[in-house]
């Protein structure tokens, strides 16, 4: 694992970087997650093995630094602005941006931040509006921050384990509570233009990939007649990077090869 220095936060930013010569893809995960936690498995999978993979961990999440008592708020933008310099200090002239999730609302954020660097886009189930009823960043805003902070996030962790969703839980213990309340807040203002516009005004490749499991979607039709192409991981839901790897990997390989 290597790190980067944000000056913004006075702290670390950790992530992966697997060798290839072939256009680096990089890695942005979603609310909850963790790029070391949901890509090994995906950017190792042979059909990418021959391209360099980078997965970031969040600021707040995974293996990342946590700056609770600093002036960091955590919002889509912020994540944006400490990207971009991330990109330029590592020397990606041309690379594909991948992001899950509230990740992708991070990448398309990104994208407007280094338009020229930006081979291609592929997002999978990514945040294109400002969140609502029914979505995990609505439920976690819509509590006092304060509450949240001393007692609604280590009971979200415990009712994932509970429920089933251990994985998730896993991902999410390693969150700072701070980190999943303010992004979450800010996936539910929204950002202007949003982060539908932004990916509909890219000049680049665009793929946008679905798992089997969470459709139908009625954006399914919509973002094609924008030009973006789509993809489908089979025996696959939201968490397609855990239920099927390979067919995720498969589904980026795709995403690669459209003009």
């Amino acid at each position: 694992m290597k790190e980067f220095f944000v000056k913004t936060a006075n702290c670390m930013l950790r992530y992966n970087d697997f060798p290839g010569e072939q256009t680096p893809i990089l890695f942005i995960h979603g609310l909850g997650c963790a790029s070391s936690f949901d890509y090994p498995q995906v950017a190792t999978q042979e059909v990418l093995r021959n391209h360099r993979c980078i997965l970031v961990d969040l600021l707040g999440a995974g293996y990342s630094d946590k700056p609770d008592n600093s002036d960091f708020n955590y919002t889509v933008s912020d994540h944006a602005e400490y990207l971009a310099e991330f990109v330029t200090s590592i020397g990606l002239e041309s690379f594909v941006l991948f992001g899950h999730s509230l990740g992708g609302a991070v990448a398309l954020s990104l994208a407007t931040k280094c338009r020229e660097h930006i081979d291609r886009i592929i997002l999978s189930e990514a945040n294109l509006d400002r969140s609502s009823i029914g979505s995990t960043s609505k439920y976690i805003a819509d509590f006092d921050m304060h509450d949240f902070l001393e007692n609604e996030f280590s009971k979200l962790v415990q009712d994932s384990r509970t429920s089933g969703n251990q994985m998730w839980a896993a991902a999410l213990s390693s969150w700072s509570s701070k980190a999943a309340y303010l992004i979450s807040k800010s996936a539910v203002k929204g950002e202007e233009p949003s982060w539908r516009e932004k990916l509909y005004s890219l000049d680049c490749p665009k793929t946008f990939i679905f798992g089997e499991n969470s459709l139908p979607d009625s954006d399914m039709e919509v973002l094609s007649t924008h030009n973006i192409n789509i993809e489908i991981v089979k025996n696959a839901g939201h968490s397609m990077a855990w239920e099927n790897p390979k067919g995720l990997a498969k589904a980026i390989e795709k995403g690669l090869q459209t003009k």
